[in-house]
């Protein structure tokens, strides 16, 4: 299911959700051009800047230097693997991130985006320490915000796209915690089948959505929201 768009409303400009978008696609069109330019320039900036859970290892017990070795807990999180899947971030944190940010406010929302994403990269180095695969993408703190999202906004609507044949399919509108509780289910399935392999960084998902959830609930809210259902 792929999200459309939602119905909470919002307060505020979300200059922050905007500007990370931008960074992002600013980020990866750099990259893009490295790789036009010689593949090898594209190479050396991702192992320069990307997650690499071994030599994270490697830095926390001292067999490299520590500092270069967690730089790329910060910067992997604008870089990404492609075209679809920058395309795939940035929407999802376009759907979601707007409300988020109107919630908790401008600066708390960028702490709280930059938090969920450490947490992520956290969760994705203990599933596999050892592991020498490289973990590009905003996808751990856009899950967070998706969780921040869950339990702020959980009766708010959002229409999804259920794609049947490539551009095809039924759209139809649901509750923001049936379709986001779905996600979650999607990726711990997922994350437990994808054990020790690589593509899709799992449980850097789920560990993001779970922060983004955990520290929501730390913060009282600003304005109560409701919604009565629709049947």
């Amino acid at each position: 299911m792929i999200p459309i768009r939602d119905d909470a409303p919002r307060l505020t400009v979300p200059f922050v959700t905007w500007t990370l978008i931008a960074i992002n696609v600013a980020v990866f069109s750099y990259q893009f051009s490295l790789w036009f330019g010689a593949a090898r320039e594209e190479q050396a900036f991702l192992a320069a800047y990307s997650l690499v859970p071994a030599r994270v290892e490697s830095a926390l017990i001292g067999n490299v230097p520590l500092l270069p070795s967690l730089l790329p807990v910060l910067t992997s999180m604008f870089l990404h693997g492609g075209w679809m899947h920058l395309i795939g971030n940035v929407w999802f944190l376009s759907i979601f991130g707007d409300n988020v940010e109107d919630e908790l406010g401008h600066v708390v929302f960028l702490l709280f985006y930059l938090a969920c994403g450490v947490l992520a990269a956290i969760a994705q180095f203990l599933s596999d320490p050892d592991s020498s695969i490289p973990m590009v993408g905003a996808s751990g703190a856009i899950a967070g915000v998706m969780g921040a999202y869950l339990v702020r906004f959980p009766r708010a609507r959002v229409t999804v796209w259920l794609p049947i044949f490539i551009f095809f399919g039924p759209t139809f509108a649901l509750p923001a915690f049936l379709m986001l509780t779905y996600w979650l289910g999607i990726q711990v399935v997922s994350g437990w089948g994808a054990a020790g392999q690589g593509g899709v960084a799992w449980w850097a998902h789920i560990g993001g959505f779970l922060a983004g959830v955990g520290l929501v609930l730390l913060r009282r809210r600003r304005r109560v929201w409701t919604r009565t259902w629709r049947s």
